[in-house]
């Protein structure tokens, strides 16, 4: 059973809305220039951690794990209570966001779709270091 493991160092982001414009009679939907950027940027530490592996065809489990950093205004006290884990970081980016990033960046990168993966597990917490960590496994 083939997993793959690579980190995104930063800020995590979500995905950002699509957005709309009018060529004469037709509306155009794209996805903004910023969420593309760090789209392609989690691309290539994909294509890093794959090596020269073929893509994934099987179904696949995803585990997000979301570093966020602590507020530069929170008090020393609440500081610590944020990064021992007694404050959760109930703010954005929205936890689905990250998700749909992520996995639109994988694909035809890990996998073939995301209509592969079968299991999905993001969790965000606290941390000195901001980032995410992401494993992709595939399920039999």
């Amino acid at each position: 059973m083939m997993q793959i493991h690579f980190q995104v160092e930063g800020d995590p982001k979500g995905k950002g809305r699509p957005r709309f414009s009018r060529v004469g009679n037709f509306t155009k939907v794209y996805t903004d220039k910023q969420t593309l950027t760090y789209e392609a940027m989690i691309a290539t530490f994909a294509k890093q951690a794959m090596g020269g592996t073929e893509l994934l065809k099987t179904p696949v489990s995803v585990f997000l794990y979301v570093r966020l950093p602590v507020p530069q205004s929170y008090s020393k006290k609440r500081r610590d209570a944020c990064l021992s884990g007694l404050e959760k970081p109930c703010k954005k980016p929205d936890i689905d966001n990250i998700a749909k990033t992520y996995l639109d960046a994988m694909n035809g990168v890990i996998f073939l779709d995301d209509t592969q993966v079968i299991d999905l597990h993001v969790k965000k917490l606290y941390s000195v270091v901001a980032g995410v960590d992401v494993m992709v496994m595939e399920t039999q």
